[in-house]
């Protein structure tokens, strides 16, 4: 199942780069902070300038849209990423109770990641597998029909 993430060091020529060449789209802040997080694991606060400066925006502007959006990362994530569902088919379905066993189990709440570094647990509002609730992902594969054993299974993976 999941493989270990892995990102490119923090490089503003890298940044500068993955800015430059997406300048050319209509809209292209979305795009450019996805390919940014896609390339790093986050968002660096480093980018903020260089997106504002490119965009003609503000630094703050920036910031607002990556706090908005739930996907966008202000860190690095841990070696293994476990997003929970939590949207209202998943909840009616027992994800709240699965969320509560991870974070006692990894000791750590949603968007953030364990002391060790191995796994960064997140929240997500629905994977689109409603009829197959309660719904999660590691390191960007589905699991579907999650219990608490099978819950227990990925935890178990992720802290390999």
């Amino acid at each position: 199942m999941g493989n270990a993430m892995s990102f490119e060091p923090w490089s503003e020529t890298r940044a500068s780069a993955i800015i430059a060449g997406q300048l050319g789209r209509e809209g292209p802040m979305l795009p450019i902070l996805h390919e940014l997080q896609h390339a790093f694991g986050y968002v660096p606060d480093e980018a903020i300038p260089l997106i504002a400066t490119a965009l003609n925006e503000t630094g703050a502007e920036v910031y607002g849209v990556i706090t908005f959006y739930h996907d966008f990362r202000r860190s690095l994530p841990g070696r293994h990423v476990l997003k929970l569902c939590q949207a209202e088919a998943c909840q009616a379905c027992g994800s709240d109770d699965l969320a509560a066993r991870a974070k006692s189990a990894l000791g750590i709440d949603f968007g953030e990641t364990t002391p060790d570094g191995r796994v960064t647990l997140e929240p997500i509002y629905c994977l689109g597998l409603c009829s197959m609730s309660p719904s999660a992902m590691l390191d960007g594969e589905i699991v579907a029909r999650i219990d608490s054993n099978r819950l227990d299974e990925l935890l178990a993976e992720a802290n390999q």
